[in-house]
């Protein structure tokens, strides 16, 4: 298959208007395949050739103004149109194409729990050809008009407001929209339906998740409803499709998808069982995220796959910002400083780095790998940085402007810059070139100097290139009765490198860069300051600024420039006392999965375990009284997972409940099973007696992740040959398959999968592409093997083998954190 390049796509934008697409699918035909016809009207601008994409099972016809043209001339994903004429056209195919198991074109799932099929599309990025042909670029926006045939018991969801009629959904046809944003989800959907400001809305799961969606249907509907009308005091074009649909669906490769009316969410956000309050935010993060992208990337779509950021950053500010501003989730920065800005930070000091407005995506197969923690996470730090230096009120008076000049159509990063300039007199220019085109973190680091009087100082050395507006946060002990307290002073508003020294008074017991977030950038702290942060971390007063100096005490381990046992003292110290849902997750997820497992030796890992099982128990002992469930869930699920010795989870599991609570739900039972696998404390019996008793999907991932983790040679080869040796696995049960085969705890058992694993990785992305690429780089990857040996092989394959691109990233990735893993192990960290 062909990937298209930039050039190819300049080209062709050049050539061809495309005005509509009439689509019809049937998805009557069978388990495999359903049948696509797609007629396009476009007209060239000068005579010359060009090419639609498609990837069918069967070409059966193609029809060029009325000629027919050679199937057979398909070659890969392209058919060559030949010989056009300036004007008017009208391009006819019909073919059959295959349903997907990977997430991937038109995925089929069907539920083991009642035998009701789904299908639904992922059109992203190249995905189209797999439904219909196209001209399948950004740049060339079109109206799609489609109808779909299905059974009779189906819905059929899309783009725009569906009617049926003999067993065909038709759906009203969109405004100019690109390709990859077409969506279908049909099925016997459960569905709430509603009206707001004279718009349909509508949630969408599968049957046998219909009482879990229809508990959480007031709250979704409600953060939907808030984010909706927020966005329409912020943007002055009002929202442009008809209607808004929601529809969690199986085995969903990301988050969600912005598909214009038809957002798609992976439907593990209908939760099944009990989770926290944090996880309800961040899923209400994601529909304001979605909701945002119907103004950024789907009103106004990038141009080409370099400005990836202009959909993502933005959209993830947004969802951010405006959930905080509409609802009773009123502190997402907190939880975005420990979980996404961690992911930023990782992926900008990776070899594989890249600018967050890169100049140098050739193609689509090189886009596709900048979906990651620099276009989302690093591209969102950068425009908080941006309105705060810019102001909120000029900020968003350039956006409107952007959308005004490019509704319904493309623009480039030139653009937005130009539009934001037109609403200030600041140099946004420089800011783009200084933020957007570098690679990097910056890194803060104070220095206070003593002057007369006891007076002191403050200088700040940066190591990096970018202008900050930051805080720095002046905090002195409580000196009153209660005692045990940090409070701020003050907080100095700062602009870098131009602020060179600052008189801040008496010394402070902690000063604090970036206090409130706004930058992007690692900090350092003062000795004095630090020692304070080891004693007296949890009695900072805000979650942020807590998140903060977490975010720093990480950073530092990664750099080696603090031990690991350090990290986990302090956690020890002071997470029992955390209040804030998202940095005690945050907290015990580094330590167990980075510090546990890979920072610290095979000899140093007992013990961390029973530091990391014994701070659980605090937390578990601290939430007797059930105030903050949300907590004691944390501390449950992640004493799970560190358990050492089988017993007391065994008797929780036998017990079917926690002494005091809560009662173990399906995620509960599966993850003590997990657990109980790894520790060789459990069966095959008993793995086919919990998924009788849960036979759903979540059950089959759970089933199919304990057989993995079983330290049993049979059972790892049994795994290994279901990931690797045949293609039968969905892309979400590979996952669960990768996830339970490596443990450290079973080193010695695995160790001859650790030299099989690359030439097999390379060999099942080259089979079944980017999906089961990205899985088997993420999850299937030995990470516990932190050892020259596991990087040697590593390096060996990327010179020798030349995985395919989506492989070769995550390779590359894992063998930059593997390299990082040996340097903090074989450094005492200071």
């Amino acid at each position: 298959m062909s990937v298209l390049t930039r050039d190819e796509a300049q080209t062709r934008a050049e050539l061809l208007d495309v005005h509509h697409y009439t689509i019809e699918l049937d998805l009557t035909g069978g388990d495999d395949t359903f049948d696509s016809r797609t007629l396009i009207r476009f007209a060239a601008r000068v005579d010359g050739d060009t090419f639609v994409e498609l990837k069918p099972a069967e070409l059966r016809s193609v029809t060029l103004d009325g000629h027919p043209l050679d199937p057979e001339a398909l070659d890969g994903n392209r058919l060559t149109l030949p010989n056009l004429t300036a004007g008017e056209h009208e391009l006819h195919v019909d073919a059959a194409m295959r349903y997907s198991r990977t997430g991937e074109g038109m995925h089929r799932f069907t539920d083991p729990t009642d035998g009701e099929t789904y299908v639904y599309t992922q059109l992203f990025m190249e995905d189209v050809q797999r439904v219909f042909a196209a001209f399948d670029q950004p740049d060339l926006k079109a109206v799609f008009e489609l109808s779909v045939t299905a059974p009779q018991n189906w819905t059929v969801l899309a783009n725009g407001i569906t009617e049926q009629a003999d067993g065909v959904w038709t759906a009203a046809p969109t405004p100019l929209i690109s390709t990859y944003l077409v969506a279908v989800a049909a099925g016997p959907w459960h569905s709430v339906r509603t009206e707001h400001r004279g718009l349909p809305f509508g949630l969408h799961c599968r049957r046998s998740l219909a009482p879990y969606l229809d508990a959480d249907a007031d709250e979704l509907l409600d953060v939907t409803r808030a984010c909706f009308d927020r966005y329409h005091e912020k943007f002055d074009e009002p929202y442009p499709f008809d209607s808004y649909d929601q529809a969690f669906v199986p085995e969903f490769n990301a988050g969600a998808m912005e598909n214009p009316g038809l957002v798609t969410f992976r439907d593990e956000f209908v939760y099944r069982s009990a989770v926290t309050d944090t996880e309800r935010q961040t899923r209400a993060m994601v529909i304001a995220h979605e909701m945002a992208h119907m103004w950024f990337g789907d009103l106004v779509t990038l141009k080409w796959w370099d400005d990836i950021w202009l959909n993502e950053s933005f959209a993830e500010y947004m969802g951010y910002q405006t959930l905080t501003e509409a609802t009773r989730f009123t502190d997402t920065w907190t939880d975005f400083g420990v979980t996404r800005k961690s992911w930023g930070y990782d992926a900008d000091q990776r070899p594989s780095t890249h600018p967050v407005a890169p100049e140098a995506v050739d193609d689509t197969a090189s886009a596709l790998l900048n979906f990651d923690g620099i276009s989302y996470a690093k591209g969102a730090s950068a425009l908080r940085q941006l309105v705060a230096w810019l102001g909120e009120k000029d900020f968003l008076a350039g956006i409107n402007a952007h959308f005004a000049r490019h509704k319904y159509g493309n623009a480039t990063l030139a653009d937005f810059i130009d539009n934001l300039a037109g609403a200030t007199d600041r140099d946004v220019h420089a800011w783009a070139d200084a933020w957007l085109r570098t690679t990097g973190v910056d890194t803060l680091t104070p220095r206070i100097t003593p002057g007369e009087h006891g007076t002191c100082a403050l200088t700040v050395d940066r190591a990096g290139s970018r202008p900050h507006r930051i805080a720095a946060g002046l905090y002195d002990r409580d000196l009153g009765d209660d005692g045990g307290q940090l409070v701020l002073r003050e907080r100095l508003h700062l602009d870098l490198p131009h602020t060179e020294t600052h008189p801040i008074g008496k010394r402070p017991a902690l000063l604090l860069l970036n206090d409130g977030d706004l930058t992007y950038a690692k900090v350092r702290f003062d000795p004095e300051s630090f020692e304070t942060v080891r004693k007296e971390l949890s009695g900072l007063p805000e979650p942020l600024t807590r998140a903060i100096v977490w975010n720093a005490l990480r950073d530092a381990v990664r750099d080696g420039e603090l031990a690991p046992v350090a990290y986990l003292e302090t956690a020890r110290a002071h997470l029992p006392l955390e209040t804030d849902l998202a940095i005690v997750q945050g907290v015990l997820a580094f330590a167990a999965t980075y510090i546990a497992d890979r920072y610290l030796t095979p000899e140093e890992r007992p013990a961390a375990l029973a530091t990391l099982s014994e701070l659980c128990r605090d937390l578990i002992r601290r939430t007797e009284d059930g105030d903050n469930p949300g907590l004691r869930l944390i501390a449950v699920r992640h004493r799970i997972d560190v358990a050492a010795h089988p017993d007391t989870i065994a008797a929780w599991l036998a017990d079917g409940t926690v002494p005091g609570g809560p009662e173990l739900d399906p995620e509960l039972r599966w993850r003590v099973l997990a657990r109980l696998a790894v520790l060789g404390a459990t069966d095959e019996a008993a793995i086919a007696a919990e998924l009788e008793r849960d036979p759903s999907a979540t059950g089959q991932e759970g089933a199919a992740r304990c057989r993995a983790a079983l330290p049993d040679p049979e059972a790892k080869a049994r795994a290994w040959q279901a990931m690797f040796g045949s293609d039968d696995l969905s892309n979400y049960l590979f996952t669960a398959t990768a996830r339970g085969f490596w443990q450290p705890e079973q080193a010695e058992l695995v160790r001859e999968y650790v030299g099989r694993y690359y030439a097999d990785a390379v060999a099942v992305a080259d089979r079944r592409g980017p999906a089961i690429a990205d899985a088997a780089g993420r999850w299937a990857f030995p990470a516990h093997a932190v050892d020259a040996d596991t990087l040697r092989l590593g390096e060996e394959c990327l010179r020798a083998a030349d995985p395919i691109p989506a492989l070769r990233r995550k390779l590359v990735d894992q063998l930059d954190d593997l390299a990082r893993a040996l340097r903090v192990q074989g450094d005492d960290g200071g």
